[in-house]
């Protein structure tokens, strides 16, 4: 019996955002990492023997690809949480719920999951924003004013380590949900093929939606 894959239009729409914020993400962290262990001067103000050292790229190039790739993340998770923003609400008052009147009934799984999607969420508004204010901000990395908001030391510091707790964060929540991304990727392109051709290698066939 032949088989095909169908994926509604909402599914494939979040499919397609989700592969941009997460290509997006991929790009600005290598581009994160290099300038992690190749800083200008210093993330701690020290000597960088290794500045003029270049992997791939040059030193310019990494930091545009960094930028750009950001923005793009960035404009991508805004269209994600504008589609999203029913169940951004519902998950938010749960979270109220708990803090206010004790734990609600939610699993151990559901519990991390939460977790996790809460310390991804405050991780990327911290890097977005201290990267837009790294933007922003005149003058040269060691200009510094007399606080927090115009220093861009302190605005770098806090745009790397928050930028490093997203990354790691990140890559737990994308690990729990390995399975269901596998899944999800498959049958969105094998929804692209002629359905002879993809009713040999799927499953009965469905519409699966997001």
């Amino acid at each position: 019996m032949k088989r095909t894959i169908r994926l509604s239009r909402q599914t494939r729409a979040n499919w397609l955002i989700d592969a941009v914020v997460f290509v997006g993400g991929l790009l600005a962290a290598l581009s994160g990492i290099y300038f992690l262990y190749l800083p200008s001067g210093g993330y701690r103000g020290g000597r960088n023997p290794a500045y003029g050292l270049q992997i791939l790229f040059e030193r310019h190039t990494w930091s545009d690809l960094h930028l750009v790739t950001g923005l793009v993340m960035v404009a991508a998770v805004a269209v994600h949480l504008a589609i999203h923003w029913r169940w951004v609400k519902m998950m938010a008052r749960r979270v109220v719920t708990a803090l206010v009147a004790g734990p609600v009934s939610m699993s151990r799984a559901a519990r991390l999951n939460l977790v996790l999607d809460a310390l991804v969420a405050l991780a990327f508004v911290i890097c977005a924003v201290s990267g837009i204010a790294l933007l922003l901000l005149p003058g040269g990395r060691a200009a510094a004013g007399p606080g927090l908001l115009s220093s861009r030391v302190a605005w770098d510091l806090v745009h790397t380590w928050s930028g490093v707790a997203l990354i790691a964060a990140a890559a737990v929540h994308f690990a729990i949900h390995w399975r269901w991304v596998k899944n999800v990727t498959v049958r969105f392109f094998l929804s692209l093929l002629p359905q002879s051709a993809a009713g040999e290698q799927s499953a009965p066939a469905r519409t699966v939606a997001g």
